[in-house]
């Protein structure tokens, strides 16, 4: 069993208001933000998770919220520097912030900047406002290729647009068009993900007409073909990228990485490789409660049972189309292939048609590619 590369979660909880379709751990803003609070609270965090990973390389940090982009660029600084004084951040890490459209402007994405930030993570979800009114986002088309603009401006590393696709009542062409106003932007690195109704949401209650599946895969294909020829290729389900520009935070998740996680609601995984194990922890999930000095950041923190790991390991890695070295799964999971059966489910997916193995690796195919979760449940 070996250690993999390490990342580092930031997560800041506060948005503007909730969007319908969100599940994540986010609160709408009420008040003036305790900025100055909140930050010293997650310093203390990564202090006391800093303990469980010693001197291994920090190689990405990700501001996920929530919307980090409502804090200001003081803030940011505050937290990398107290960053680089509690684990050993790489020197060529890279710095992901999530931005809402209708939170910055060019002096804020500068101030990111010249926080250590190298690349920022834009919110889009459409560029029609009917779309996004119905998406509940604070923003509208204007401000969305404007935060584009800022992005190029400030001279980025990279820089990432967020984009829905089938939304309530979405055509085909609905969808083409904000996929072509997306791409117009020219964006190192492209999300394009299906919008889905997660339990708890607004959605969830009240559940919008969304479109029929048959709409649903032209627009996946369709859409597909229009990235490919605009020179984005495709490297995880949702994620496509020029050249150069993959998301290295989220390559390590999906590569079955290592991975703090500080902040309000926010998980981690640890592996420690000398014990043959691994670690999932999970912190408070409530602002108030994590800002109790009372109690413990960590609302849990538990050794991951070994006949999950299968399961877990194979969830990440077959998100990711490029191939997967079959000696990572033993090195990162401390598991031979006999265990739990693994080398015959995955002998099961190969027959039938689902992944594609030679002597070293495994691929998923172009078919377990469209029924992902179809190759998923084979594996459980």
């Amino acid at each position: 069993m070996r250690n993999p590369p390490l990342s580092l979660y930031i997560h800041i909880p506060w948005c503007v208001q909730k969007c319908p379709y969100c599940d994540f751990n986010s609160h709408g803003q009420k008040s003036a933000l305790p900025e100055a609070e909140y930050v010293a609270h997650l310093l203390d965090d990564l202090a006391e998770d800093a303990k469980l990973v010693g001197s291994r390389p920090v190689d990405s940090i990700f501001f996920g919220g929530g919307t980090p982009s409502l804090f200001s660029g003081d803030s940011i600084a505050r937290i990398l520097q107290g960053v680089k004084q509690r684990v050993n951040l790489a020197s060529d890490a890279e710095i992901t912030l999530e931005a809402n459209p209708g939170t910055v402007e060019l002096a804020k994405f500068g101030g990111f900047k010249a926080a250590g930030v190298n690349r920022i993570s834009i919110g889009v979800q459409s560029f029609q406002e009917q779309k996004l009114k119905a998406l509940g986002r604070i923003h509208d088309a204007p401000q969305a290729e404007k935060a584009a603009y800022f992005a190029h401006g400030v001279g980025l590393n990279s820089f990432n647009l967020d984009l829905m696709h089938g939304l309530p009542d979405q055509s085909l062409d609905d969808a083409l068009y904000d996929l072509r106003q997306a791409i117009a932007q020219s964006p190192p690195h492209l999300s394009w993900y299906q919008l889905t109704i997660e339990p708890n949401t607004l959605f969830a209650s009240k559940p919008p007409t969304l479109p029929m599946d048959e709409v649903l895969w032209d627009i996946q294909e369709r859409g597909h073909a229009l990235l490919a020829e605009a020179g984005y290729v495709q490297y995880e389900t949702s994620a496509y990228s020029r050249p150069g520009h993959q998301c290295r935070h989220n390559l390590n998740y999906w590569r079955f990485g290592d991975y703090l996680g500080i902040g309000c609601g926010a998980h981690g995984k640890i592996t420690q490789a000398d014990k043959g194990k691994i670690l999932r922890t999970v912190k408070v999930k409530h602002p108030k409660g994590y800002m109790d000095l009372s109690k413990d950041y960590r609302q849990e923190i538990k050794a991951v049972e070994q006949d999950d790991l299968p399961f877990e390991f194979f969830m990440n890695r077959f998100r990711l189309l490029e191939s997967c070295p079959k000696d990572d799964y033993e090195a990162l999971t401390g598991l031979s292939l006999d265990a739990f059966a693994v080398a015959d489910k995955l002998d099961k997916a190969v027959q039938l048609g689902l992944i594609l193995e030679d002597p070293q690796h495994w691929q998923v195919s172009e078919q377990g590619k469209r029924y992902l979760n179809n190759l998923l449940e084979t594996l459980l």
